[in-house]
């Protein structure tokens, strides 16, 4: 977000705003410290994680373009999770519904990536917030 309050402070200002109001809306079933960011840690929170707010709009979405308004910047989550990826014990493929509505399983299935895990790993010692949150926290960041 630093590149983009030097740049372009109007809509900066715009996804902040974004953020704060999911926040706002989002919080309290936020299964983490709501101060934070941070999720929390235990398995009620991991299992409550798994249904938070999957089907509220990402706040660095523009909501009249529907484009991501911090897409050469977006996190890591963002960057694996459009295309479909084997997620857990490689069972279950997870992808993003919105990058594929109304496709056929078999069609999702053949856009399957395989995540380089070593690049994965070296991006991760990149990011300052090592801990996990959620996008709507660390656009605030």
């Amino acid at each position: 977000m630093d590149t983009v309050r030097a740049t372009d402070p109007a809509l900066a200002a715009k996804i902040e705003g974004r953020a704060k109001t999911w926040i706002a809306e989002h919080g309290a079933n936020f299964p983490g410290d709501p101060q934070t960011g941070l999720l929390g840690d235990s398995k009620l929170d991991e299992q409550r994680f798994e249904d938070f707010d999957n089907e509220a709009a990402c706040p660095a979405l523009d909501p009249d373009s529907g484009k991501c308004d911090i897409y050469a910047w977006r996190p890591m989550t963002c960057r694996v999770f459009g295309p479909p990826v084997r997620m857990g014990d490689g069972e279950e493929l997870g992808h993003c519904e919105l990058c594929f509505k109304g496709a056929a399983k078999e069609k999702v299935t053949a856009c399957e990536m395989t995540v380089p895990h070593d690049l994965e790993a070296e991006l991760l010692d990149e990011i300052p917030m090592k801990e996990k949150t959620v996008v709507a926290f660390a656009l605030l960041d």
